[in-house]
C-alpha cells in the first residue's frame, strides 16, 4: 500500500523527492551540483529514503530538465564529422557530454520514479547520477577548454525515449537502460579512444583519459543494472 503521492512542492527532505527536483532543473551546472548533493546528504545521513511514498511530477514540470540547447534531432540528422579537425573533435565530444547529461536524468528517474524497493536500490542509483554528474563535467570542461560548450551541436533524445517507454515497468528498466544501452556504451568506449589515440591532440588525450574514467565506472552501472534485474526477476508476475 503506497503513502499518498507526494507533488514537487511537498516539504519532505526524502531523497527521492530531490532526486524529483534535480531532475526538473533545466541548467546543467545546477542539476549536477544537485545531484552531486544528493549523494552527499545519503552518507550524511540527513535526508531519508521513503520507499513506500508514490511520488507524482507536475504537470508544469517537463520531464527531464534541460537546456534549451542542444537542438533534438533524429539520430540519423546528427551529422558525423571526423574528429580529426577541431570541429569534429568538438563534435564527439559533445555527443558523449549529451550522453552523460542524459544518464545524469536515467539515475535520478530510476530513484524518484519507483517506489517500494529496498534501500540498496536507491542507494545504488544516487551513486550511478553522482558519477555520471561528474562524467558531464569532465567532459564539458574539456569542451569549454577547446571553445565549445554543451549546447553547440545537435543531439538525438534515444537514451531519454527509452526512459519514457520503461516508465511503467522497473524490471524493463533495468534491462533495457542499463544492461543493454549502457552496456553497448561500454563496447563502443575502446575502439572511440584508439580513434582519438590516433588524432593525438591534447585535447584528444585529455578525452582519451576522461573516457577511460568513465569505462571504469561505467562497468559499475552494468553491474548494478544486473543486480537489480536479478533481484526483480523473481517477483514479476508470470
Amino acid at each position: 500500500m503506497h503513502a499518498p503521492a507526494t507533488s514537487l512542492e511537498a516539504d519532505s527532505p526524502d531523497l527521492r523527492l530531490l532526486a524529483l527536483q534535480a531532475l526538473c532543473v533545466s541548467d546543467p551546472v545546477e542539476k549536477v551540483a544537485r545531484t552531486h548533493a544528493l549523494w552527499t546528504r545519503l552518507h550524511a545521513g540527513s535526508a531519508p529514503v521513503d520507499a513506500s511514498v508514490r511520488l507524482t511530477a507536475p504537470a508544469d514540470a517537463p520531464l527531464p530538465g534541460r537546456p534549451s540547447l542542444p537542438a533534438l534531432v533524429a539520430p540519423t540528422e546528427v551529422p558525423h564529422r571526423s574528429p580529426f579537425t577541431p570541429d569534429g573533435l568538438a563534435a564527439l565530444l559533445h555527443a558523449v557530454t549529451h550522453i552523460e547529461f542524459n544518464a545524469i536524468n536515467l539515475a535520478l528517474d530510476a530513484v524518484w520514479r519507483f517506489p517500494d524497493l529496498p534501500p540498496a536500490y536507491y542507494a545504488d542509483w544516487l551513486r550511478v547520477a553522482d558519477e555520471e554528474a561528474t562524467h558531464f563535467t569532465l567532459l564539458h570542461t574539456l569542451l569549454h577548454d577547446m571553445g565549445y560548450r554543451y549546447g553547440d551541436f545537435p543531439a538525438h533524445d534515444g537514451l531519454w525515449e527509452m526512459c519514457v517507454k520503461t516508465q511503467a515497468d522497473v524490471t524493463a528498466r533495468m534491462a533495457l537502460v542499463p544492461r543493454t544501452l549502457e552496456a553497448r556504451g561500454l563496447d563502443a568506449t575502446p575502439p572511440m579512444q584508439a580513434r582519438l589515440r590516433k588524432v593525438g591532440t591534447p585535447h584528444a588525450r585529455r578525452a582519451v583519459d576522461i573516457l577511460q574514467v568513465i569505462l571504469r565506472d561505467e562497468i559499475g552501472h552494468v553491474a548494478v543494472g544486473n543486480r537489480w534485474y536479478a533481484w526483480l526477476c523473481p517477483a514479476r508476475p508470470a
